[in-house]
């Protein structure tokens, strides 16, 4: 299936040559002389490599349909994760190079969104932030108040994030997904 150039919105997801890619940005452009053209700023969705390409004012180019389902992570079975369909219920294995980082923040029970483009995956769209429980961490020292001082500590999914020296073991706390930050208490 294919759009015309003069269609295209921000978000879109369109199959061209170089790779499935989305538009980030893109800008009509009619000069004084010569005929229009559209100038894009695209990711690449596989890889995330930002590319600028320049197309004629209604040239076609190959649309995309990405599908969004909402899934459940199950469980892990070898190094693969399973999610469920919460539409279908049916299930299916995805390995962690396909998730990339969200496997930091996923836990068992967890609703997420697998953005597919026919049956191929690609990657996670995460809440901006999720809770999770500090498992390990080192105690506070008692009056220890030095500002903005930081700690390690260890979350239920594996990740290791810098908290504030307050933070205890079994605690749960607010992460932000795009940073791996410490944010709150939850």
């Amino acid at each position: 299936m294919s759009i015309s150039t003069n269609e295209l919105k921000n978000g879109m997801a369109l199959n061209l040559p170089e790779g499935l890619m989305t538009v980030v940005e893109f800008q009509h452009v009619k000069p004084g002389k010569g005929g229009a053209f559209v100038r894009t700023k695209l990711k690449n969705v596989r890889t995330g490599a930002v590319v600028e390409k320049t197309f004629r004012s209604d040239e076609k180019v190959g649309f995309a349909q990405i599908d969004k389902r909402e899934m459940q992570f199950l469980y892990r079975e070898s190094d693969d994760y399973v999610f469920m369909d919460n539409v279908t219920y049916d299930q299916i294995q995805v390995s962690p190079v396909q998730l990339g980082d969200a496997i930091n923040y996923l836990r068992e029970s967890d609703t997420v969104v697998l953005p597919m483009y026919g049956d191929e995956i690609l990657g996670v769209d995460l809440p901006a932030s999720v809770d999770l429980e500090v498992t390990d961490t080192e105690p506070g020292l008692q009056g220890d108040r030095v500002s903005g001082a930081r700690k390690s500590a260890t979350l239920e999914t594996g990740l290791t994030v810098q908290v504030p020296l307050f933070v205890e073991i079994g605690e749960r706390i607010k992460v932000d997904t795009r940073s791996g930050e410490y944010l709150a208490r939850a």
